[in-house]
C-alpha cells in the first residue's frame, strides 16, 4: 500500500453514496443473503434467491464488460488469492454463524437502522471478532489456514487467482463462460415471474436485485476512481475498518489505499459506505414508517453474539462475507469466492437443520 493520501469531497462523497443506495434497497427489499440461502430448505422459498441470482447475472456482465473495456483500471476486476483450505472452513463457519446472527454482515449492518438491538449487539461482536482475526491474536489462525494456496498453471504461466475460465482455456473463454452461467440463471429468474406486481410497500424481488447489481457495478467502478483500487461491496473487512476509524482515527488497512480526512480520521474508501448502509436504511424505515426499538430476550442476545464472533473468525479466514464472495467475488468468476460461497451456503443449511428444522421433527 502507498502512503496516506489526502481525501477529497468526492471520495467521502462517493464512499457514502454508495452505502446510502446499498442500505436503502436492502431495506426496501427486505434483502439478507441469510435469508436468501436459508429460505431455500426451511421454507421452500426461492424468492430472495432469485433476487441473489439476477443481482449476480447484472453484475458479472456489467462488470467484466466495463474491465474489458478499460473502465476497472490498469489491474482490472480484484480477484483474490484461492486459499483454498480458508475459502473452505471460513466459509462454512461464516454461514453457520449468519444463522445464529440472525442475518449476514450487510443484513445485521442495515437492520440497526430499523431499531433492532440485537443488530447492533451482532455488529459490535462481528466487528470485534474480525479486528481479532485480523490484527489481534487469532492472526496465526488465519494466517496458517490461508497458507494452503492453489493456482491454476504451472512456473511463469501459473495463475494465483483464477477465474472460472482459467480451468476451461484461459481468458478466451471468458465470455463463454458468462453465456453458459447467463443461460443458467436466466430461466430459474424468469420462473419466479419478475415482472409480477410488486408488494405494497418496499420493492418486489426483482426491482432489489435489479438495483443491487446495479449498485454492485457502480460501486466497483467507483472504488477504482475515488479509492484507488477495484473492491466493490464487502461487508466484512469494511466493517473491520469502519470500526477502527471510528475507535482508533485509524482503519489501519496494509493493502487498500488509505486516506487522510482532514485529521478527524485516516481510513479506506471502503469504511465509508459501512457508515453509509444504516442512513440510508434509516432512511428507507423511517419512509416507510418501519423504524422500531426491538429489544429481544436475553437468551436470544446471547446467541445472537455468539453467532456475531464466529461470523467474524469466518469472513476473516475465508476473505469476505456473502456480499464479498457471493456478489462481488462471483461477478468477477474468482474461483475463490466461488468455493467459499458454496461453503458459506452448506454452513448455513447445516445451522438451519440444527436450529430449526431438526427441532421442529423431535
Amino acid at each position: 500500500m502507498e502512503g496516506i493520501q489526502q481525501a477529497s469531497i468526492m471520495v467521502l462523497f462517493s464512499g457514502l453514496m454508495v452505502g446510502v443506495l446499498f442500505g436503502f434497497v436492502l431495506q426496501r427489499g427486505r434483502y439478507c443473503m441469510n435469508s436468501a440461502f436459508r429460505d431455500i430448505i426451511f421454507v421452500n422459498d426461492f424468492t430472495l434467491f432469485r433476487s441473489y441470482l439476477l443481482a449476480l447475472l447484472i453484475a458479472i456482465i456489467g462488470t467484466n464488460f466495463l474491465e474489458d473495456i478499460g473502465l476497472m483500471g490498469g489491474s482490472g476486476l480484484r480477484r483474490q488469492s484461492f486459499n483454498i483450505v480458508a475459502n473452505i472452513i471460513g466459509g462454512y463457519i461464516f454461514g453457520l454463524g449468519i444463522v445464529m446472527a440472525g442475518g449476514c454482515g450487510s443484513g445485521i449492518v442495515y437492520r440497526m437502522a430499523e431499531g433492532y438491538v440485537s443488530a447492533f449487539v451482532a455488529t459490535l461482536g462481528f466487528a470485534s471478532s474480525l479486528i481479532a482475526t485480523i490484527h489481534g491474536p487469532i492472526k496465526p489462525v488465519m494466517q496458517f489456514l490461508k497458507s494452503f494456496k492453489v493456482s491454476i498453471g504451472s512456473g511463469e504461466d501459473a495463475i494465483s487467482n483464477p477465474a472460472l475460465w482459467d480451468l476451461f482455456g484461459g481468458q478466451s473463454m471468458k465470455w463463454i463462460a458468462i453465456a453458459v452461467i447467463a443461460a443458467i440463471i436466466i430461466p430459474v429468474v424468469l420462473k419466479g415471474k419478475p415482472f409480477a406486481k410488486g408488494p405494497k410497500k418496499g420493492y418486489s424481488w426483482s426491482l432489489t436485485g435489479l438495483l443491487l447489481g446495479f449498485i454492485l457495478i457502480f460501486a466497483l467502478w467507483a472504488s477504482n476512481y475515488w479509492g484507488g483500487q477495484t473492491r466493490g461491496l464487502s461487508a466484512a473487512g469494511p466493517t473491520a475498518e469502519a470500526f477502527l476509524a471510528l475507535t482508533m482515527g485509524d482503519s489501519m488497512s496494509k493493502f487498500d489505499p488509505m486516506f487522510d480526512f482532514w485529521g478527524i480520521f485516516k481510513g479506506t474508501w471502503s469504511a465509508l459506505y459501512i457508515f453509509g448502509i444504516p442512513l440510508g436504511a434509516y432512511l428507507s424505515a423511517r419512509g416507510l414508517g418501519e423504524f422500531k426499538l426491538q429489544a429481544p430476550p436475553a437468551s436470544e442476545i446471547t446467541r445472537v453474539f455468539g453467532g456475531s464472533l464466529i461470523m467474524g473468525f469466518g469472513a476473516a479466514t475465508a476473505g469476505g462475507c456473502t456480499v464479498g464472495h457471493a456478489l462481488t467475488g462471483i461477478s468477477s468468476l474468482a474461483l475463490s469466492s466461488i468455493v467459499a460461497t458454496i461453503f458459506m451456503v452448506l454452513g448455513n443449511w447445516t445451522m438451519v437443520y440444527f436450529m430449526f428444522i431438526k427441532p421442529m421433527k423431535d
